[in-house]
């Protein structure tokens, strides 16, 4: 509890001196392009229910099927790697050269294949998380010293056992962690996608109001856009406290 108090008020005190700044900004500045932030809340609790609600809805719901999507498929890949080296030499190489490749570049190849619609929106997601997935719980898994497993072996423990006992505790944390890297990745690509055959997300909404000249919905956008990005952290976070007690 007392841990959470001192979160929340470093949380608190980096809100206030953000808002200061921006605000010491728009009062130096004196232009339209940087409005003060009152003026921006004002005008997101105007617009939010009955315009920008819909659009967060959509882009949420697109980060969570593209992590579903990648953590259904990533850990149990990572696994097979991580616990057999024969599926590891197999699987490592395919692995190594996509994962370079910038996945924004394959976007034209997504909408030709998936249409312009949620599906290639939802696969660039997950081909941003997917591979940091797999290489976490990969390295997870190979940390794990092979003594651990001799007492579990010698006394006829199951494949099953193993799992929910040894590897599932020892890969979890680098796979929240990459998890947590990967999401502030997802949600840039998600603004530049949304941009894109659409009418519905945030990255539509902040582009349309800034190509409407109206700057206060365009920067209630990017607040709104940003406090999703929080409230994502924030639930990683807290999995994770609940889920690696042993951390703390």
């Amino acid at each position: 509890m007392r841990k959470g108090k001192v979160v929340l008020r470093a949380y608190l005190g980096g809100a206030v001196f953000l808002l200061a700044l921006w605000w010491g900004i728009a009062l130096l500045v004196e232009l339209p392009i940087i409005p003060a932030p009152d003026k921006v809340f004002a005008k997101l609790g105007h617009v939010f229910v009955q315009a920008i609600a819909i659009h967060g809805a959509y882009s949420l719901w697109r980060i969570a099927a593209g992590l579903v999507l990648a953590v259904g498929i990533g850990y149990p890949l990572g696994l097979v790697m991580g616990y057999s080296q024969k599926a590891d030499r197999l699987l490592a190489p395919l692995v190594y050269l996509t994962y370079p490749i910038p996945k924004i570049a394959l976007l034209p190849i997504l909408m030709l294949l998936a249409g312009i619609g949620e599906w290639s929106k939802i696969l660039m997601i997950f081909l941003i998380i997917v591979f940091q997935v797999i290489i976490a719980v990969r390295d997870g898994i190979r940390a794990i010293p092979e003594e651990t497993y001799y007492p579990l072996y010698s006394l006829g423990a199951s494949f099953a056992q193993l799992f929910r006992h040894v590897i599932f505790p020892a890969s979890l944390p680098k796979f929240i962690t990459a998890v947590r890297v990967a999401m502030a990745t997802a949600i840039s690509v998600l603004f530049f996608t949304e941009t894109f055959g659409t009418q519905y997300g945030m990255g539509y909404y902040i582009m349309d109001a800034w190509l409407r000249v109206n700057y206060l919905e365009m920067y209630a956008g990017i607040v709104v856009l940003s406090f999703l990005g929080l409230f994502l952290f924030g639930l990683i976070d807290l999995v994770e406290h609940f889920a690696c007690r042993w951390q703390q």
